[in-house]
């Protein structure tokens, strides 16, 4: 027997008894070689079993491509064995990129007027998996006339068949939606199942064919309750479930066709209510059903008491033992909140017990659903749940936590005391895990709540005597060590008691936290800063502070060593104005353009669910701001000793004072007025300019992310004409907030020594939900007083 003629039993044993992976390769290669060897000779004999066993190598990942042309030889056989195994080799082997696929038009074409329905299935099977648009547009009549026909079998693969025609050209639906229609009235399971399919597919890729087929909805119905009373058939009973996968088919084609339509939603709901009422629930195909139930519930126009019933059942899921239906109840819960949230807080017990669930996914999920169900009713408890929660969540969750702490709290607050011990409950609890924009909040919290600076101090400063690790909470009390100090002094407040604090504990702590090595630079900053403002509240200890003080002027980080310089220049050369500028610092108002007017209508609004948002950068402005108050005070005011004071560059950083400009409303970049180059998606990019020079202009860019959800990896990249340079500077940042909450900028620099009009193209991309979204467009409305 020649070595191409071993039966394909025997090659699939040699290859099982390999016990190594290059013993396996060795085999695989002698018997390639055998097999084109047999190829090129021409040898029809063993064509069929060197096909199979080649199907079966390319299985195990190896190479297999050397054998198409033999398939297509083999679906040519008369034999319906060789035709069977060519069309199979031809869906695997091939595909509508290779120009070998074309060369088997002709053949299904004459199989599917075959006399044996197995062959005409095999033809249609083949076309279905790997026909391309053009074998697609050429067969389409082919598969019309055989979905006519009186024979189930090819009614069956005809219409899968045509799904696929319909994926591949949907302009020849129409050609499709009156043999679709008829297939309805089928009693074959198999027809019916596909018909379903095939409708579904037309309807999401045409909305003319969904008008179309809503008269068909009655039929469905029927169909439907035949299932859920009679029964379709023994064999296709699962778990006591009468035929589940046609019934999630149906009910998902119930729910495109009656979206956003009454009348065709009212003739749906009782058919619902009754699937929803007599599904098994002991059976993972009962708990699919009732899923598919749920999503058609929540997508059409569907009566109150069937979406609170939906949302009973998705209740019910919470307390199933299956970690992946909790995931998909809280999932679903999440997108009905919006619409239901008084149906949905019926199971917040159930939802707040999922945070100890101890899968991680399913344990997000429930922070996500938690803080959704969050009002001004509920505020005091969920917050309590959240705060044991923050208590022992995982790492990867304590930031979320309370970021979404803070917002809550900051939108439904039932009190300014309650606000202010829930923030430095969270402060001192995950302090070092809170972002960026917390220090600057509780801040302005707090300098707007005048009746509390006295309990505020004694709080904090009892919190940080008692843990100086977290950062947050130390730059706060600083902060506020240094305004409010003279309450402390004082050892006065009604609401707490306390223990009264002399002028050298104050200071005792300060320089703790300047000493401690667990101090970031900037919470070091807040201190030498919080150090200045007492020495206009005490006057005992003023020597001590400038001897402090003193110590930082050969600091080895420049930061501190600025503030250090410039605040002993203010001790020797203008102490007389050093109470002035170091006076007490005004409310800190919000900057109105933190967030666009969809946002803030989204946080004022309570009827609507609480999201989670990103730090803000407008509000991190307000933190250097207040911690650099009176560096920029003494610049503004042309006190900095310019032969003194190291000169810091840091593309980075703003220029001394502009932190107080922002703080006064924004400004503009010169005269020249600011254009929007990109408004798409919720995607907005705006263009601020200033002439750096006769032919030089910097723009900067600030990039704002309207939806709710947060764009990550953003990337811009700009080209301009030939006779222009542009060069860009590294953004803020890759992350854009939800909701406006915050920005990225980036600078741009362009050189047009020609003065030619300026146009630019724009490519942008990030990522959404794990979706990449990627985009270009041209800037060429650029304002004529650029190059004037």
């Amino acid at each position: 027997m020649a070595p191409s003629s071993v039966k394909l039993q025997e090659l699939i044993r040699l290859i099982r008894t390999a016990k190594t992976q290059a013993e396996e390769r060795a085999i695989i290669q002698k018997e390639c070689a055998d097999i084109r060897s047999s190829f090129r000779e021409e040898d029809p004999s063993f064509r069929c079993r060197n096909v199979a066993k080649l199907l079966y190598m390319h299985m195990l990942g190896y190479p297999a491509h050397f054998g198409q042309m033999e398939c297509l030889k083999l679906i040519a056989s008369p034999r319906f064995s060789d035709k069977r195994v060519g069309y199979l080799g031809a869906m695997l082997l091939l595909d509508e990129r290779q120009d070998a696929s074309l060369l088997i038009t002709n053949s299904i074409k004459n199989d599917m007027n075959h006399n044996s329905q197995y062959v005409q299935g095999l033809a249609l099977c083949t076309l279905g998996c790997m026909g391309s648009s053009e074998m697609c547009r050429d067969l389409a009549t082919e598969v019309e006339r055989l979905l006519k026909t009186s024979n189930s079998y090819i009614k069956k693969k005809a219409a899968l068949s045509a799904v696929h025609v319909v994926r591949k050209v949907p302009e020849l639906i129409e050609l499709y939606i009156p043999a679709a229609e008829s297939l309805l009235g089928g009693k074959n399971h198999g027809v019916l199942h596909s018909a379903v399919v095939l409708i579904t597919e037309m309807c999401v890729r045409n909305p003319e064919a969904t008008c179309k087929f809503k008269k068909v909805v009655p039929e469905l119905v029927q169909i439907m309750k035949n299932l859920i009373m009679s029964g379709y058939s023994p064999e296709h009973n699962v778990g006591g479930i009468s035929d589940p996968f046609l019934q999630v088919q149906m009910l998902c084609l119930m729910r495109i066709l009656g979206q956003n339509d009454d009348e065709v939603s009212e003739a749906m709901n009782d058919i619902l209510a009754q699937v929803a009422t007599n599904t098994d629930t002991s059976k993972n195909a009962g708990n699919a059903i009732l899923y598919e139930t749920v999503l058609t519930i929540m997508d059409i126009r569907s009566e109150s008491g069937l979406r609170v019933l939906a949302v009973n059942i998705l209740g019910r899921f919470l307390l199933n033992s299956d970690k992946n239906i909790r995931y998909i109840a809280m999932t679903s819960l999440l997108k009905m909140v919006q619409t239901d949230h008084n149906a949905v807080q019926r199971h917040r017990g159930t939802i707040v017990d999922c945070l100890k669930d101890t899968d991680a996914s399913v344990k997000r999920r429930a922070l996500d659903l938690t803080f959704a169900l969050i009002n001004g009713h509920n505020i005091r408890s969920m917050i309590k749940e959240l705060l044991q929660f923050l208590d022992h969540c995982p790492a990867e969750l304590r930031s979320d936590c309370a970021s979404g702490i803070f917002l809550a709290a900051e939108k439904y607050a039932p009190s300014k005391r309650w606000h202010i011990d829930t923030i430095l409950r969270v402060l001192t609890t995950a302090g070092s895990y809170v972002r960026d924009e917390t220090v600057p909040n509780l801040i302005q919290l707090i300098t707007n709540t005048s009746e509390l600076y006295a309990y505020t101090v004694h709080k904090l400063y009892q919190a940080v005597l008692a843990d100086i690790s977290q950062q947050p909470l130390v730059q706060v009390a600083a902060w506020c060590i240094g305004e409010y100090g003279e309450f402390l002094l004082s050892g006065t407040c009604e609401e707490e008691k306390t223990v009264k604090v002399t002028e050298d504990d104050m200071l005792d702590v300060l320089e703790m936290i300047l000493q401690s090595h667990m101090s970031s630079p900037a919470t070091r900053g807040y201190a030498l800063t919080s150090l200045m403002k007492l020495s206009t509240r005490i006057s005992d200890n003023v020597d001590r502070i400038r001897k402090i003080v003193s110590i930082y002027g050969s600091c080895i980080d420049v930061e501190l060593q600025q503030r250090a310089i410039e605040y002993n220049t203010l001790f020797k050369k203008y102490d007389h104005m050093r109470v002035a500028v170091l006076e007490r610092m005004p409310v800190i108002e919000k900057n109105s353009q933190v967030c666009s007017d969809k946002s803030t209508k989204v946080l004022n609004d309570e009827n609507k669910p609480f999201s989670l948002s990103k730090p803000n950068q407008t509000e991190v402005k307000i933190q250097n701001a207040a911690n650099q108050q009176t560096v920029d005070l003494l610049d503004l005011i042309g006190i900095s000793d310019p032969s003194s004071t190291p000169v810091v560059q840091n593309n980075q950083e703003k220029m001394v004072g502009g932190e107080l400009l922002d703080l006064l409303g924004g400004i503009n970049f010169g005269a020249i007025p600011s254009i929007t180059a990109y408004n798409k998606n919720g995607l907005t990019v705006e263009f601020f300019f200033e002439k750096v020079g006769n032919n030089e202009l910097s723009i900067q860019l600030k990039a704002k992310n309207a939806t709710a959800k947060d764009m990550k990896e953003f990337i811009l990249q700009a080209a301009v004409p030939k006779n222009i340079q542009i060069h860009l500077q590294a953004p803020s940042g890759s992350v854009l907030p939800a909701l406006c909450s915050g920005c990225v900028s980036q600078t741009i620099l362009i050189s047009n020594p020609n003065k030619v009009s300026l146009k630019m193209r724009l490519r942008l991309s990030y990522s959404i939900e794990g979706s990449t979204v990627q985009d270009i467009c041209e800037v060429n409305n650029f304002p004529p007083q650029t190059w004037q």
